[in-house]
């Protein structure tokens, strides 16, 4: 028995639309596990558009007293990233990964 792939959502850009095309092949989503990764995608989209805009108007601006100062899409971007890390470990997608991070060191107690 094959089961059905849940519809690529449309509004999504390429990039995003690949990854959920990826993810959603790859593993067998629940509803609510299906919200978080339209939303995750949601957020590379956001960080990319971000980041598109920031390649062609560059990482700072200069505000009403002429002084230089980060570009708004560099907090938007940033935003978006730190959300869409957020979002993906909630997902949980790598189950049999194991913790990246360094050990703790046992102090006893």
């Amino acid at each position: 028995m094959t089961s059905k792939l849940p519809p690529t959502p449309a509004h999504l850009d390429r990039r995003a639309r690949e990854f959920w095309r990826r993810v959603s092949r790859t593993y067998v989503l629940e509803v609510h596990q299906l919200e978080l990764l339209r939303r995750a995608c949601e957020l590379m989209d956001v960080a990319d558009r971000a980041g598109s805009i920031l390649k062609v108007e560059g990482l700072t601006v200069i505000d009403r007293f002429n002084q230089v100062k980060a570009h708004p899409a560099v907090e938007i971007q940033r935003q978006a990233i730190l959300a869409l890390a957020r979002v993906l470990r909630e997902l949980n997608l790598d189950v049999g990964v194991p913790d990246s991070r360094p050990p703790t060191l046992g102090y006893g107690g």
